[in-house]
């Protein structure tokens, strides 16, 4: 058990240094210095353990939280890994991207600060990797049964490294150049190295899964031939469709979704040969005013990005008003807190600004110049403009960084014939089934956007689906169910 009186011991919450400032502009590796085993397991010691461990409905993927911080206290890092493996595939992946909803449910952090979860987590993984404790685990027996998982994004990895560790063929798809969906080209190298990726699909291809890059399934294979030459389907495409602003001027040159501009500036990490004369890749916030419309996630690896591109300015626009310092009382303990947070870009430099909207793209010559825009209040529930608050700014370049919308229905989900719900995306059942027998789906293409824990959880999920589908019945754990289940 863990100690009693550790809590009282160790007050003081710490986490691991972020670089400096000037030194980490100017390289795209991850912000954060080297935490020693010592000072973790100090606060590995925090965990009260608690009678109900309430950080465990924070995590969706139900970790074992109370277990592997009192493994990592008393030294036992090699049990440590396992429990942490017995329900997240790929905790490298939720340590470094997780916003940790485990913390914001965890019961010292009623009246603390709450215990360092996500760091002991990631530290875990990455000793496990550097002692070399993360190995291939083949499946002993062979089902004969093939499954194609489409989308190599986290979901669509922990549904093809379940369903291969079941025995199951497992060929997972992607229509890009190279495996890892968003978390290769929409996370940006200094808030995860591309090497975690890289070393993890290394163990899976070693289990037996198939990786197939470039192929655009619903044109390149058409739905007929998946249904044919697979006996289950998994779709973990994502939530593609990005939330457009279409005002007057959104047609002019230098604005762009924030998803096509990360890519290039990940690309260029990877050794692409697309850059310019200048070394510069086609959409740059080198010597530019850039303006970031959306105050999420994105919109911070967007201004992270462009700091180390080298813009002049940056502004980050949010129409919601600023959080507060602390937990909001909309949001009580354990529910995941809304506050003010500062990421590592946040601290880079830019400005941030709240309760405003963007109403004109300003234009000359083709090219955007600048921006209308106004302040903004709540009003039951709606935004209304603040009279005489109208600014305009100048801006060479726009990031619109507001989400997505829903799944890509052209293609393949029209063509497969199935069911979208009212929120846009693929409805499935308590199995994650589509309704289309056989065809499943999970992750931000069935659940909409969603944290990165969620897409995991999601995966394995739809894998056990998958498993009871083929096989009349499942051992593989299915740690949660959707969040609605379609009529049929």
């Amino acid at each position: 058990m863990a100690d009693p009186r550790g809590f009282l011991k160790h007050t003081k919450r710490e986490t691991p240094q972020r670089r400096p400032v000037p030194l980490r502009l100017k390289d795209w590796k991850e912000v954060y210095e080297d935490f020693s085993h010592d000072t973790l397991q100090v606060q590995a010691t925090r965990c009260m353990d608690c009678g109900i461990p309430f950080c465990h409905n924070g995590c969706p993927l139900g970790n074992l939280i109370p277990e592997w911080n009192d493994l990592v206290r008393t030294g036992r890092w090699r049990d440590a890994i396992e429990r942490l493996h017995a329900t997240n595939n790929f905790p490298e992946f939720t340590g470094r991207l997780c916003p940790a909803p485990c913390e914001g449910s965890c019961v010292l952090g009623i009246n603390q600060d709450p215990v360092t979860i996500k760091q002991v987590e990631v530290e875990i993984i990455d000793n496990a990797f550097a002692e070399g404790w993360v190995v291939p685990k083949p499946p002993t027996v062979k089902t004969g049964k093939k499954v194609a998982v489409v989308g190599s994004g986290p979901a669509g990895l922990a549904a093809a490294q379940q369903l291969t560790r079941a025995g199951h063929t497992v060929t997972v798809f992607e229509r890009d150049d190279r495996i890892g969906g968003l978390l290769r080209y929409g996370i940006p190298e200094f808030k995860m190295e591309k090497r975690h990726i890289d070393r993890r699909l290394e163990q899976m291809a070693a289990e037996g899964t198939e990786f197939r890059t470039g192929v655009n399934v619903g044109v390149d294979i058409t739905a007929r031939q998946l249904r044919q030459d697979f006996d289950a389907v998994v779709l973990a495409g994502g939530a593609t469709v990005r939330r457009d602003l279409p005002i007057p001027g959104r047609e002019l040159d230098g604005i762009h979704q924030a998803m096509e501009y990360l890519p290039l500036a990940n690309r260029v990490q990877l050794g692409d040969p697309i850059t310019d004369a200048d070394g510069q890749p086609p959409i740059t916030a080198k010597g530019k005013k850039v303006v970031i419309i959306g105050g999420g996630d994105t919109g911070a690896d967007c201004l992270g990005t462009a700091h180390r591109q080298g813009a002049v300015s940056v502004h980050q626009f949010e129409i919601m008003p600023r959080p507060p310092e602390t937990r909001a009382e909309s949001t009580p303990w354990p529910v995941y807190p809304l506050m003010y947070r500062v990421t590592s870009a946040h601290e880079e430099g830019g400005e941030r600004v709240y309760s405003v909207n963007t109403e004109e793209f300003i234009g000359r010559d083709g090219k955007v110049v600048g921006l209308r825009a106004h302040e903004v209040r709540m009003n039951n529930g709606k935004f209304e403009k603040v009279e005489g608050s109208d600014f305009e700014m100048e801006a060479d370049l726009v990031l619109l960084a507001m989400g997505f919308t829903g799944a890509q229905r052209e293609g393949l989900l029209t063509d497969l014939a199935v069911e979208i719900n009212e929120r846009g995306n693929v409805a499935r059942d308590a199995d994650f089934q589509t309704t289309v027998p056989g065809v499943f789906v999970a992750g931000d293409m069935g659940r909409g956007q969603s944290l990165i824990v969620w897409a995991i959880a999601e995966g394995r999920a739809a894998a056990a689906g998958v498993d009871r589908y083929l096989m009349g019945r499942s051992a593989l754990p299915a740690p949660i169910k959707p969040t609605a289940v379609p009529q049929r």
